[in-house]
């Protein structure tokens, strides 16, 4: 079966996609943030968790599971907690990542708004 033909809504494949941005942009930043002369132990537990959860959902999502909704909650609240640890720092890799975590909550919200 092609990616193309897995039946997913538009809202589902730009969190899908979202999703996949933030997963990387988090473990970028997060093995960025072991290089930085301040502790950066909360940056990076954060994004940890970010870049599993939303690995996870996006895998739900591919599978159209019914347990899709609890983790576009639980991936949209780790995203905005971790966006907003990110923003406080002025390293690039830690904008960066707030930006993309910005794109990923809200698209999990819209996921959110869609299953109800």
């Amino acid at each position: 079966m092609a990616l193309q033909e897995l039946e997913l809504s538009d809202t589902a494949e730009e969190c899908m996609d979202n999703c996949l941005d933030a997963m990387q942009a988090c473990e970028w930043c997060a093995d960025e943030c072991l290089d930085e002369e301040m502790d950066m132990s909360r940056c990076i537990r954060l994004c940890r968790d970010v870049a599993d959860l939303t690995t996870e959902h996006a895998r739900f999502m591919a599978r159209n599971s019914n347990y899709s909704a609890q983790l576009a909650e639980a991936c949209a609240g780790a995203c905005e907690e971790c966006a907003e640890e990110c923003s406080r720092h002025d390293h690039e890799h830690c904008q960066v990542c707030a930006d993309v975590l910005e794109d990923c909550a809200e698209s999990c919200r819209q996921m959110m708004q869609q299953a109800a």
